[in-house]
């Protein structure tokens, strides 16, 4: 046979494959499940899972251990319930077969339909909430799915209460069935939240692309179209610097419940607030903050991610050492956006930076554990926290952050103002997004090639070890400085941090480096009286302003219920040291790429 008719036999048996396997995809009977409600106050939801088996004797169905974007092991199969199965006519057996497991014995049905209900009254980002008034569920906590499952459709057919009027979630909608949503696979399902209820929507386009805030709770209060058009000038913010919007739609789902906290995901957002949002500059700045981080995650993290978030293990850890780019420059893009967007100020902009590498500078753990392990360790330190994370960690959120505003002076200084760090994440979002992921190598390389010269070392010292970091050049190049302080105007310090337990002053960390920790100040202690003056569990602050720093005090706690006097030798408060302000020396041509960089 020649060449050229192998050739032909080749690419007409590559077609065929083709399209033989393209039809399979098309072929695969996803998961469908039903939601119901029937009785919304009680906090559940019944959930019914019609599961194809292809005639196997049984299958085993599982529930995920925890929640991309938040890496702790969460165990949400816990409010699992009243599990049970059949073949549509007969009962089926169900065992457990792991904590998130369960095991169905089929005798033979191609279908089953699985029954079980799940206990929703968490108010938080990861978990369920479901009263009277809405139900917000998470794809984690709530759908079981096949080992084998990951690329199979799911359906979520959602039946209403009487009192609740609608759906919203990033789930494409089954076109002809009402309130029914399709996920492709079991990834975009996990990551597409469900708001059932009586919502206030806002929607607005962006490069014709439907965005919609959603607000569920109590939004009352909360001035809905003020928000909107805000956030959609972060959206255009979030164009400017990575390019083309890269999703279908984009949903800001935000729960009016006097809660806190944020989770991105692929094409939508779940964050919390509380119903005086907009009423004060502050909070409403920053819940903006929140939206603009959040929304920034739809490109790093959610895209461009590295290597090890993807695909997902949902029942082990996944560990990754690369989560102060994936959460620590997304949270200097939190500055970043509503700053370009025209919504907060140059000042404020700074004081965001300055907020940031306070909290480094003032964590004595950045001196012992580099960022990246930090990342690596999340899954048992991030959300684990006690009264001595502190000491030996160091939070690759700030951290991240403050690297990322070094680099961008980096590369700007390097490449003379050719290039900036939003050219070396476009460029790693076109090499690496999707299902390919970056190493660490891959990331230094790419931001390298943006500065123009070779930064693995700089990266090694700043992301993989304990030094310093140096904010000579990036203070330099745009001609800033820290704000000069007077010690004989800071207030007393003791370093240890401290609660109010029913009326009790009780020592709840002592950081290193502290008077605290010099003097023998334990955590658990409880401070009785400063000088043989008693001190209320709500005036330790007003009493120590009655000192300065040098000054001796001695201090009277109960250690264990018995009573201690230590002395402790005041130091200043630290943290306004780090406090970024333009240099009144600064040059024309620093002026010049501070506004650059950060606008007038």
């Amino acid at each position: 046979m020649s060449r050229t008719a192998l050739a032909a036999v080749l690419c007409a048996l590559a077609l065929t494959v083709s399209t033989s396997s393209s039809l399979s995809a098309q072929a695969v009977e996803p998961i469908r499940y039903t939601l119901r409600f029937p009785a919304p106050h009680t906090h559940y939801v019944e959930v019914e899972a019609s599961i194809p088996t292809a005639g196997r004797p049984d299958v085993e169905v599982y529930m995920a251990t925890w929640t991309p974007g938040s890496y702790l092991i969460r165990e949400y199969e816990r409010n699992v319930e009243a599990v049970t199965a059949s073949n549509g006519t007969t009962a089926l057996a169900v065992e457990k077969s792991r904590k998130n497991r369960w095991k169905i014995t089929t005798g033979g049905a191609r279908t089953i339909t699985l029954r079980y209900k799940v206990y929703s009254r968490e108010m938080t980002v990861r978990n369920n909430w479901i009263d009277a008034g809405f139900a917000m569920l998470n794809g984690a906590p709530t759908f079981v799915t096949l080992p084998d499952g990951g690329k199979r459709p799911h359906e979520v057919k959602v039946e209403l209460p009487a009192a609740w009027k609608g759906v919203q979630t990033p789930l494409m909608p089954v076109a002809g069935a009402a309130n029914t949503f399709r996920a492709d696979d079991f990834d975009t399902l996990v990551d597409s939240p469900i708001i059932i209820g009586n919502p206030v929507v806002r929607e607005f386009t962006v490069d014709g692309k439907k965005h919609a805030l959603v607000l569920e709770g109590d939004p009352s209060l909360f001035d809905a179209d003020r928000a909107a058009a805000d956030v959609k000038k972060i959206v255009e913010a979030g164009r400017n610097v990575m390019g083309p919007l890269p999703y279908p739609h984009y949903y800001f789902l935000n729960m009016v419940t006097e809660s806190g906290g944020g989770l991105e995901h692929k094409n939508s957002f779940l964050g919390m607030s509380g119903r005086f949002t907009t009423r004060t500059h502050r909070s409403y700045m920053g819940w903006l903050g929140l939206i603009a981080h959040e929304y920034f995650h739809n490109w790093n993290v959610k895209r461009l991610r590295p290597v090890e978030l993807g695909p997902f293990d949902y029942e082990n850890e996944n560990y990754v050492k690369m989560l102060w780019v994936a959460e620590g420059f997304t949270d200097y893009y939190g500055d970043v956006l509503p700053r370009r967007a025209g919504i907060a100020t140059r000042e404020e902009f700074l004081d965001g930076i300055s907020n940031q590498i306070e909290a480094v500078q003032t964590t004595p753990g950045r001196l012992v554990t580099p960022v990246n392990m930090s990342s690596y360790d999340t899954w048992i330190k991030q959300y684990r926290p006690d009264e001595n994370t502190a000491n030996t960690s160091i939070n690759y959120y700030p951290k991240g952050a403050v690297i990322a505003f070094l680099l961008d002076a980096k590369i700007r200084k390097s490449s003379n103002e050719a290039r900036t760090l939003d050219t070396g994440m476009q460029w790693a979002m076109q090499r690496y997004s999707g299902e390919k992921g970056y190493t660490p190598t891959q990331f230094y390389d790419v931001m390298s090639e943006a500065a123009g010269t070779d930064l693995k070392g700089w990266f090694a010292k700043a992301a993989e070890s304990t030094d310093e970091l140096d904010y000579t050049e990036a203070l330099d190049y745009f001609g800033l400085r820290f704000r000069p302080t007077d010690p004989r105007g800071a207030r007393a310090f003791v370093g240890s941090g401290t609660r109010n337990d029913s009326g009790r002053l009780v020592v709840t960390s002592v950081r290193r480096g502290t008077p605290a920790i010099e003097a023998g100040l334990n955590v658990d202690d409880e401070i009785l009286a400063i000088d043989d003056v008693r001190v209320r569990a709500d005036g330790l602050a007003a009493r120590l302003d009655q000192y300065k720093p040098g000054d001796k005090i001695s201090v009277l706690v109960a250690r264990r219920d018995k009573l201690t006097k230590i002395d402790v030798t005041l130091g200043a408060e630290p943290g306004r040291a780090w406090r970024l302000e333009v240099s009144p020396t600064a040059t024309a041509e620093q002026k010049t790429r501070l506004t650059a960089w950060i606008g007038q």
